[in-house]
């Protein structure tokens, strides 16, 4: 009998008494909750972020039964101040529509109303914030404890008005008069803990909280959200096994697709490495190496913005993708650098950390996201690149495996065609080494594909079961002469053993026409 998991399951309370399987965090919660400081979190979505703030929500109801068998339980054993029932304030901005105005004081209305309603008090023509004040101070004067405050994704009212800038602003002038409680009436809260996928810069929830301890770049909490290495093979062995078996790998095979495919995420430069949860949990129910979470939003917003800003596409595989910190950390609206969201959204993980300078180096995650993200990103540069246009991946994929040179040649003309409208302003360079990054990109998904930029090495170089493919690639200039730079630089020269047909392939551009000017090819 398959075991439970728990796909979309975001109450602890309903994990637990569901029978559903669950990787033990408690520890964490117990070192959180014993040092007394109000937290932010960040992490993309759909990492736990919201069954976090549940397992917090019911370790502070004291419902003790719940956390039977887990860490947390013969940490807090010899405790008297364990497993009371604290006055609890839970936030939940999810599953609501922020694109009219209002919405955000209308969900907030309601949260209070219920705890007014618990409380017996009466509403007044008071502010919102005034409302929550009183609610703090009723409930410790009715309990005798301080209150625990939970924010589960404070950002989403900002996140889903990016485009309406009037509204994100309203926004953010709604939480700069509500969570100002939060620092004002220090007094009677206990424990403080907000989460969300941004840190949105200049925002009052942090500018005015300045005692908040960001977590989110912290090594100790590095794996509080995800799962690492050690948790997947401790936790999922009947899963790897079954999944191996439908997949007709063996278990070391299967293990290795699951690191390529969904492990990656680093939340410090010597922290472990965390695997989505959720894409994770789906691979196993399912049986497949789907793209889970990455289906599951669409960056639409983030791939107009590399594009408007002339970002060089190439920098995602190339390790120059640099942030500090603070980058990282906030976000700021009006800022041109993609960067930042990108992390903060999951697109992208620390790859490296140059201590001296404090630098960190940006790369995509894993294969699910590096993948995905390229696809999405085609269609901003090449206008009809879907499948069965004759110009997709697919299509250049049969041909590379099958060794046809001149069909290879009128799909890469195609797609040159193909290249979208750009701005007077933009070079035309750009978008030539856009779109060979992106087409190739994509080809490495199906078969052994390098791309290389620096001066000395071969552009791409494409590996199938019988062919190997040498591209170089020249603007404005001659194919023949992309062809000479492959033999002068001796590329062919690692494969002179290599039982596979080998095919020097030199391209050019011409900048003028936008299109595929020439085409040579050695054998």
């Amino acid at each position: 009998m398959s075991r439970k998991l728990p796909i979309g399951i975001q109450g602890f309370e309903k994990l637990r008494t569901g029978g559903f399987l669950y990787v033990d965090k408690t520890e964490y919660i117990y070192q959180l909750a014993h040092d007394n400081v109000p937290y932010f979190l960040s992490r993309p979505r759909r990492f736990g972020k919201s069954l976090l703030l549940s397992t917090m929500k019911a370790y502070w109801e004291g419902k003790k039964e719940l956390f039977q068998g887990l860490a947390i339980e013969s940490l807090e054993k010899g405790n008297p101040d364990a497993w009371k029932t604290w006055p609890i304030f839970y936030f939940d901005f999810n599953g609501a529509n922020y694109h009219e105005k209002e919405a955000l004081e209308g969900i907030l209305d309601e949260q209070l109303r219920r705890w007014e309603q618990d409380y017996n008090l009466q509403i007044r023509n008071e502010s919102l914030g005034e409302r929550f004040r009183n609610l703090l101070i009723s409930a410790h004067r009715d309990t005798g404890l301080r209150c625990i405050v939970l924010v589960d994704e404070y950002d989403k009212p900002l996140l889903d008005t990016m485009d309406d800038k009037e509204l994100q602003e309203h926004n953010k002038d709604v939480f700069k008069g509500f969570f100002s409680t939060l620092k004002s009436f220090d007094e009677y809260i206990r424990f403080v803990f907000i989460t969300g996928v941004s840190r949105f810069h200049k925002v009052s929830i942090f500018s005015d909280l300045n005692q908040l301890k960001d977590i989110s770049l912290t090594k100790k909490y590095a794996a509080l959200c995800g799962l690492t290495e050690e948790e997947l093979r401790a936790c999922f062995q009947p899963e790897i096994q079954k999944l191996a078996e439908e997949q007709g790998m063996t278990e070391p095979e299967c293990l290795a697709a699951l690191k390529q495919t969904y492990d990656g995420y680093h939340f410090h430069p010597n922290g472990p490495g965390v695997y989505n949860p959720y894409s994770l949990l789906n691979a196993f129910s399912d049986g497949e190496f789907g793209s889970y979470w990455f289906e599951t939003g669409t960056p639409t917003f983030l791939v107009k913005k590399l594009r408007e800003t002339e970002f060089d596409v190439r920098k995602f595989t190339d390790r120059t993708l640099y942030a500090s910190e603070g980058m990282l950390k906030d976000y700021s609206g009006d800022s041109q650098d993609p960067v930042p969201l990108l992390y903060q959204t999951g697109y992208l993980t620390i790859a490296g950390f140059e201590r001296t300078g404090r630098v960190y180096t940006l790369a995509f995650p894993n294969e699910e996201v590096k993948y995905g993200f390229v696809e999405c990103l085609m269609p901003e540069y090449i206008a009809d690149s879907g499948a069965g246009s004759g110009k997709d991946i697919f299509t250049l994929r049969r041909y590379v495996e099958q060794g046809e040179l001149e069909k290879i040649r009128d799909v890469l003309t195609a797609l040159f065609a193909g290249i979208t409208c750009t701005l007077e302003t933009d070079p035309f360079e750009h978008y030539f080494q856009a779109v060979i990054y992106l087409v190739f990109t994509l080809l490495g998904k199906f078969a052994l594909c390098e791309m290389h930029t620096c001066t000395g090495r071969i552009d791409c170089k494409v590996e199938t079961t019988n062919f190997v493919y040498q591209f170089e690639f020249k603007r404005d200039d001659t194919a023949q002469a992309a062809l000479e730079q492959i033999d002068s630089k001796d590329y062919a020269l690692p494969f002179t053993a290599d039982s596979r047909k080998l095919y020097k392939i030199g391209v050019s551009f011409d900048s003028a026409t936008r299109k595929l000017a020439g085409w040579a090819v050695k054998k």
